[in-house]
């Protein structure tokens, strides 16, 4: 078939992150493939892009067993629905973002209806339970992994993979210059800034934010001359938000759809681990890592992860060069202490900056959505090699 046929992709993504990645891929099919229509789980980017959301994933993108269970029915009734859309309409490729026991799900019941498969960011098997990768190999017909080093999981398995490259590379661009950023968010360019990026879920807000609103309090009584910028969250709705602000001892600068340009005016930065910690990384802003779970969603992670970091610089790097505050760990006076030792101790935070420097260099050149496209591409038309050398 050529690249006009009337191809219809099922789009799965359960959080903020695998949003942006789907949309991002579905407008470089577009470009290669007019005719090609999206439908499926996602949010406000996907549908930016055209893509025709079933069901809005805002109110399932949580992580922890004890939250999962909370919004165990939503997520059930999510599954099932995009099961009815596999069975009904019978899609010509589901692709799969992260978001993984869901999908791990969707992609075996999608295998059993004779869809093709496409997984898109590795479950991160490197970190815990190494013999999932027989599994997911099983449920799917590709695996595209976003780190280099991910390939030769798969590659023991004999299960079809390929390197697409790290989706953030291309997307982390601010807009403006840092000087026209500072005019635009009224902050001033003689004062140092703190970056505040308390996560894309609501229940990250819920335990974090708060931490992180006492950190700058305590950041203003030492150091008044501290701005302080929260880029929001698509996902984080404005009544959340100002749940917790109404009662900041400080004033906190918004800056919405605009995260890239917030962070680059930032002279360090206080983030939850994820996909936000990747991107400061590649702004070379110096950070600190935060995340706190439920107890017993802490507990059982402590027995199952096998590496010793959570923040994503740090396990690129494969040593500690961004400080990681967790759990117990994470309280508001670590949290002030870290960043004021990131601003005013010069050789510590050009250590860290050198560092970043080399996590941006390890992840090559970018081109992600481009390179999954190519590959969704591939899979449509039967021309699918098994891995890329």
């Amino acid at each position: 078939m050529t690249n006009q046929a009337v191809y219809k992709v099922l789009f799965s993504a359960g959080e903020s992150s695998g949003d942006q990645h789907a949309a991002n891929m579905f407008l470089e099919l577009k470009q290669r493939c007019p005719a090609i229509r999206g439908i499926g789980m996602g949010g406000s980017k996907m549908r930016q892009a055209g893509i025709d959301v079933r069901y809005d994933s805002a109110g399932i993108g949580v992580i922890g067993l004890v939250e999962i269970l909370k919004h165990y029915g939503e997520i059930r009734r999510a599954l099932n629905l995009l099961k009815q859309i596999i069975a009904d309409e019978k899609p010509d490729l589901l692709v799969c973002v992260d978001y993984k026991e869901f999908n791990l799900k969707l992609a075996r019941f999608a295998k059993n209806q004779g869809v093709k498969v496409l997984f898109y960011v590795s479950p991160q098997v490197w970190a815990w339970r190494p013999g999932r990768v027989v599994t997911y190999g099983k449920a799917i017909d590709m695996m595209a992994v976003i780190f280099p080093f991910e390939t030769r999981y798969y590659e023991t398995e004999n299960v079809p993979v390929r390197y697409v490259g790290h989706p953030s590379v291309d997307k982390v661009h601010p807009q403006r210059s840092r000087s026209e950023d500072f005019e635009a968010f009224g902050l001033d360019p003689n004062r140092p800034v703190v970056g505040i990026l308390p996560g894309s879920r609501g229940n990250e807000i819920k335990r974090i934010l708060p931490v992180m609103l006492a950190a700058a309090a305590k950041l203003a009584a030492q150091r008044p001359d501290l701005q302080f910028v929260l880029p929001q969250a698509d996902s984080i709705s404005d009544a959340e938000l100002a749940e917790h602000l109404a009662n900041s001892a400080v004033a906190i600068h918004i800056v919405k759809q605009q995260p890239y340009d917030a962070i680059q005016c930032c002279d360090a930065v206080m983030t939850t681990s994820g996909t936000a910690s990747l991107e400061i990384a590649l702004l070379g802003v110096p950070m600190v890592i935060v995340y706190r779970l439920a107890a017993f969603s802490y507990w059982l992670g402590k027995r199952l992860v096998k590496i010793p970091f959570i923040g994503l610089p740090n396990i690129i790097a494969g040593k500690a060069i961004v400080k990681e505050l967790i759990q117990e760990q994470l309280t508001a006076e670590n949290l002030a202490a870290e960043i004021l030792n990131l601003l005013a101790d010069g050789d510590y935070r050009q250590r860290c900056i050198s560092a970043l420097q080399a996590v941006k260099h390890q992840l090559g050149d970018g081109g992600g959505s481009k390179n999954m496209a190519q590959l969704a591409l591939e899979m449509l038309n039967g021309q699918t090699a098994a891995q890329d050398g």
